[in-house]
């Protein structure tokens, strides 16, 4: 049974009917000991290869055989965020959920661009639920600053980054936000919530709360979604978005073996006698990493080339990113296609240091909730109830040991929904479930 608080609370939310965002850079001044890894420059898909065979190879520990020493690494780089609020504050002392996508995706993540934003993670936080929210593009990716894919771009650094952006939002120096916030939510999905659970480790008291989704500290599933990804350089998988090859010129090498629209009744009419449909053809253009030439290739909508070095990487095609993130039917089959021309890059740091650093935050206070995916490949094995232990009510659950200070703990397991949950049709439910948890451990705005 809920609190008087949190019904209140719940009441106050309904009322709420917009919000407001705003779209900012903050510069961030980062410090953070890295690994300094033996990794030589990888110079094409082959060497991309051998990198993924070796990180997932059951001889040993790669991380730890290619790490020669540590290394402290600082500097300023620019976060880009959107940070939203209710249009109707009625409370003196809001909440904000600092919101931390995971690999391969940017902070739209949270505020799907697709289908009339249907799939807003925001849009419930906000216009709900009275949250306040800022969702940042993690260091290296989307619009924030670029940095070094292996020596920079590790877990230590983009959580320092997360670290300096949670005390502006406490201390009201957050550029263009005039509040301080006396309450401090961390939201992360995937790579996102092993940032939120690195900071609760390193900083305990900077969090009032973590809500960790497509999370578990069952790593042994990781080898598998790695391999799964076939691996490409994110410059030769979409080069018209991460390399530095021009619009026209992939346009022309397109025209060597691409018929003009013009041909396609004759392109169609040829197939046919093969058995070949053009619906076929055309299921192998978009679905193959042959599609990722046309990630970008709208001259209305031309991207920024962002030229990135080789140590940025991306699974190679649509089907690798089903595979890892979107359980089949229950999920629209166009949301496939648009996450994957769409989709954002990894890289070598943050490959070697996902399963680094202490497993237990035993000094963090605030409630904790883990929201997974019954059928969550990357960190379930695609059944998060299959544990083998009767007293184990989930894979996830085993995560509370890591919590034994922790005000309260749940693992919910969200149904028909593998590990990219906000692609899901059922997405917002599992929202909802996230707020009234919050609302329920007294973080609602107030």
């Amino acid at each position: 049974m809920y609190s008087p608080l949190f019904l209140t609370a719940t009441l106050h939310a309904a009322s709420v009917v917009a919000k407001q965002c705003a779209n900012i850079t903050v510069p961030v001044s980062i410090s953070a000991r890295n690994g300094v890894f033996n990794i030589p420059t990888l110079r094409g898909n082959e060497d991309a290869a051998r990198f993924a065979r070796n990180l997932t190879s059951i001889r040993g520990n790669f991380t730890e055989e290619a790490l020669l020493d540590y290394a402290t690494v600082t500097g300023v780089y620019e976060i880009s965020a959107k940070f939203c609020k209710p249009d109707t504050e009625n409370g003196t002392n809001p909440t904000v959920q600092i919101l931390t996508h995971g690999l391969g995706f940017d902070k739209t993540y949270w505020d799907l661009p697709y289908n009339n934003f249907n799939y807003s993670y925001i849009d419930v936080a906000v216009d709900q639920y009275g949250f306040c929210t800022l969702s940042i593009d993690r260091l290296g990716e989307g619009n924030s600053s670029k940095a070094d894919p292996l020596d920079v771009l590790q877990v230590p650094a983009e959580m320092s980054a997360l670290y300096e952006l949670t005390m502006m939002l406490r201390n009201g120096t957050l550029p263009s936000v005039s509040q301080a916030f006396n309450k401090v939510v961390h939201v992360g999905h995937s790579f996102g919530s092993t940032l939120s659970f690195a900071l609760a480790v390193m900083h305990p008291t900077a969090s009032d709360g973590l809500i960790l989704t497509g999370f578990s500290q069952n790593g042994s599933f990781l080898p598998t979604t790695v391999a799964s990804w076939d691996s490409k350089l994110a410059r030769l998988n979409q080069p018209l978005r991460f390399g530095n090859i021009s619009y026209s010129a992939v346009t022309r090498a397109l025209s060597t073996f691409m018929p003009s629209a013009s041909n396609l009744t004759e392109l169609a009419n040829g197939l046919s006698r093969y058995n070949i449909t053009l619906g076929e053809v055309q299921e192998v253009l978009q679905t193959t990493d042959i599609g990722n030439l046309f990630a970008g290739i709208v001259p209305s909508k031309l991207p920024k080339a962002a030229d990135l070095p080789s140590g940025y990487l991306t699974w190679t095609d649509a089907g690798s990113n089903q595979f890892a993130f979107l359980l089949p039917e229950f999920f629209d089959p166009s949301i496939l296609l648009f996450a994957e021309y769409s989709k954002f890059p990894y890289t070598l740091g943050e490959l070697l240091t996902i399963g680094s650093g202490p497993y237990v935050a035993p000094n963090f206070r605030g409630p904790v909730q883990i929201l997974t995916g019954r059928e969550d490949v990357v960190y379930c094995g695609g059944d998060c109830l299959a544990t083998g232990d009767p007293a184990l009510a989930s894979i996830p659950a085993k995560s509370k040991v890591a919590f034994p200070a922790a005000s309260a703990f749940e693992a919910y397991i969200q149904p028909n929904t593998a590990h990219g949950i906000n692609l899901h049709y059922n997405s917002t439910g599992a929202y909802n479930v996230i707020q009234r948890f919050l609302m329920a451990q007294g973080l609602a705005s107030s």
